[in-house]
């Protein structure tokens, strides 16, 4: 039976390896820029310049655009006393500041958080997670989204939004350009690298995201054994996670932060559509079952 610090360490592990899995495709488009735009030392700079733009504003203000798009509201400490409770102990536990709290007026089950820091955290559930859960499964909930805090899922998934922007940017710059024309003269250019480097201009940029989908996957199992820790007690989560196999899809889901959350918001709880079935690659979570199988085996 593995110990909730093994499962830590091994997703911790994997994360790190999908991010420099990354790099070698950044090298690989920077190099064909330098190959058909005759050096190309423009082009880095600018593609880090927009991924870089983009996650510095996601990470500084994603929270609040999350907790708008979502519908959330802020809990009120007399009338949700029990969901200030539960989290001011776990709080204490995971020895964080009590992140602020919202509410999302929707029967679907589900919660998520959010913020750069442990300073700047917010959760959100819904009101039908409220009704469902018993206060052990709550706390197994509770517990997985102060996990994402504690372990600054937002910081590492920022440097992750950087890497896999980078490649998407260099992507679309080299695409364009071949396309109009720019670049190496194609009578001087070897044709074997222009094939090589028209492909990888293509696939690169689908690769970045699926890696993106994977450490995305990680993170939620590392999430479930750092709750498994904090709680002591892996069955809260497990059987909330039975809870959730099955539950109609939210009335606010958007895919731009379906990753954010501790089920499928888009699909419904343990539901995909026929891209995200197709061995999992395009999925923002593992599947409920792997997940409930994992926190049982601790």
């Amino acid at each position: 039976m593995a110990s909730f610090w093994d499962v830590q360490r091994a997703n911790k592990t994997k994360s790190w390896l999908l991010i420099l899995l990354v790099i070698p495709l950044v090298a690989a488009l920077v190099w064909f820029a330098g190959y058909i735009f005759d050096g190309g030392a423009w082009i880095l700079p600018v593609a880090i310049i927009f991924s870089l733009f983009y996650a510095v504003g996601g990470y500084f203000f994603g929270d609040q655009f999350v907790l708008a798009a979502s519908g959330a509201r802020p809990a009120d400490p007399q009338k949700d006393a029990y969901l200030y409770n539960t989290v001011e102990g776990l709080a204490l536990a995971a020895q964080i500041p009590k992140p602020k709290l919202y509410i999302i007026d929707d029967p679907s089950p589900n919660a998520f958080a959010t913020g750069r820091d442990p300073a700047h955290a917010s959760i959100a559930v819904t009101s039908g997670l409220l009704s469902l859960m018993n206060r052990a499964e709550l706390e197994g909930v509770l517990g997985h989204e102060m996990s994402h805090i504690r372990n600054f899922d937002s910081r590492f998934m920022t440097l992750v939004i950087v890497l896999v922007g980078l490649v998407a940017i260099l992507g679309n710059m080299l695409g364009r350009g071949m396309l109009f024309g720019g670049g190496r003269d194609r009578e001087r250019g070897n044709g074997l690298v222009m094939i090589l480097g028209l492909l990888m201009v293509i696939l690169a940029p689908i690769l970045a995201q699926l890696i993106q989908l994977a450490i995305s996957r990680s993170r939620e199992y590392l999430a479930d054994a750092s709750s498994a820790q904090l709680t002591r007690n892996p069955e809260g989560l497990a059987n909330a996670l039975e809870k959730l196999k099955g539950t109609p899809p939210m009335q606010h889901a958007n895919s731009a932060t379906a990753s954010l959350f501790i089920s499928d918001p888009v699909h419904g709880g343990g539901k995909k559509g026929i891209v995200q079935s197709i061995g999992g690659l395009f999925s923002t979570h593992p599947p409920l079952d792997e997940r409930i199988k994992a926190l049982r085996a601790m």
